[in-house]
């Protein structure tokens, strides 16, 4: 089907709702994921863009550089940086200032592996003029948790990146944790860890995409532990972040606070390294590519014009979601959830409160079993690593599956994703 790109309607300022203003899409997004290299030093077993090895096409600095002037240009509020490791690159830091000379706020995750003393005093110096922030990657409230997911020494990694920025003075950093079945009982532990580093926590979904795709049985939160992450947030949730990962909760009976919307193509997208821009930041897979800003005639053209966006921005209907009384709260869950799952995009979320997902999946394997998509890319390590989490030892991965080690990469990447890394270098290989 060829979809020709169609502005819809816009309600009248004073007469639609900021809700229907969002689902009508904006001229610029509020935000945006860029996730700057595809190169890490961990291999997370849930890393929703399966990152591992740098991209040989990542854009050059003096793209990026055109990619931040247009972004000020269009006054897109600020930037989620991420990856892979986004510190890996050795600009990193270049084009962290430049987005700030230039009035774009940086939101920037990070294993903590680059996050030195020196680092974390430049972050809290007047050069980043409140225009930063940090989000420090933590899936487990100890070690034992973490390292199940994320690798032998990553919580000992991220503790001393939140100790260096306390110690520098930079304020309110983020820990940011993927909720799994391992770490929903720690839910305190987490919040006492914030208040230790003078952090505020934030919590995110987990989604079925890249690795996530292989360890989803394994990992995504059994329907109890959903009902507790929920009941947690409604008692002492309020100075939480969410990002709206969890608006599928609202079906238990009332909305968290928040957006409790989609904002896939509406009010956010992702720009990947090679300046290919998808809907979603969970799903990077061609089924949700808008376009590339290399050739489509730069962001603001992608954001605009692309066919996938305007069909995105259309009025939705519900689906066979239309007919729970809770639609409106929870407006059938997660699109990137429901697709890595083979869940139709008009059906039930596949961790929909109400059970209408699981019985959605039961059906599909009934019928002969779920089709899931096959990967799009696959950026993971040739082979395993020091790094590689407890998780990925244990697992006995789908032979067929896109993701498995044993599996060619689809796309081409460079070997090494720490190519000129020096660890004795006290700047660690990184831009002054």
């Amino acid at each position: 089907m060829t979809l020709t790109p169609v502005r819809p309607t816009r309600p009248m300022t004073q007469n639609g709702t900021l809700i229907e203003e969002f689902e009508l899409g904006l001229d610029a997004p509020i935000c945006l994921t860029w996730e700057l290299t595809y190169a890490c030093n961990l291999e997370c077993a849930h890393c929703l863009s399966s990152s591992g090895r740098r991209d040989p096409r990542e854009l050059t600095t003096e793209q990026c550089e055109a990619v931040i002037d247009e972004l000020q240009r269009m006054q897109v509020f600020y930037v989620n940086i991420g990856g892979g490791e986004p510190t890996i690159r050795p600009d990193f830091w270049h084009l962290l200032q430049y987005a700030v000379d230039h009035q774009v706020g940086v939101k920037f995750s990070t294993n903590g592996v680059r996050l030195t003393p020196e680092r974390a005093a430049f972050l809290a110096s007047p050069a980043c003029n409140g225009y930063v922030d940090v989000q420090i990657s933590l899936d487990g409230a100890t070690a034992e948790v973490n390292d199940y997911v994320r690798g032998p020494g990553s919580y000992d990694t991220a503790l001393t990146a939140l100790q260096n920025l306390q110690d520098a003075g930079f304020t309110d950093a983020k820990i940011s944790v993927v909720c799994t079945r391992q770490n929903i009982g720690q839910l305190d532990e987490f919040q006492a860890l914030a208040d230790r580093f003078g952090a505020t926590l934030r919590l995110t979904r987990l989604r079925p995409s890249g690795r996530g795709a292989d360890v989803w049985d394994e990992l995504h939160p059994l329907p109890e532990q959903q009902r507790e992450l929920y009941d947690w947030l409604m008692a002492k949730g309020e100075g939480v972040l969410t990002g709206d990962s969890f608006f599928h909760l609202a079906a238990f009976g009332e909305a968290l606070p928040g957006l409790n919307l989609c904002g896939a193509g509406r009010v956010v997208c992702l720009i990947d390294p090679i300046g290919d821009v998808y809907a979603c930041p969970f799903a990077i897979h061609d089924e949700f590519l808008a376009g590339n800003l290399l050739a489509d005639g730069g962001f603001q053209r992608v954001w605009q014009d692309s066919a996938l966006f305007a069909e995105l921005r259309a009025p939705q209907t519900g689906g066979a979601c239309a007919s729970c009384s809770f639609y409106d709260i929870c407006r059938g869950g997660c699109m990137a959830a429901k697709f890595f799952t083979g869940l139709p995009l008009d059906g039930p979320d596949p961790e929909c409160v109400q059970g209408y997902g699981e019985q959605a999946l039961e059906k599909l394997n009934a019928a002969g079993g779920r089709q899931l998509p096959a990967a799009s890319q696959d950026h993971s390590k040739a082979a395993p690593t020091r790094n590689q989490p407890v998780m990925l030892q244990l697992l006995t991965r789908r032979p067929d599956s896109p993701t498995s080690p044993s599996s060619p990469p689809v796309s081409a990447c460079a070997e090494s994703p720490l190519a000129g890394f020096d660890p004795s270098s006290p700047t660690n290989g990184c831009c002054s």
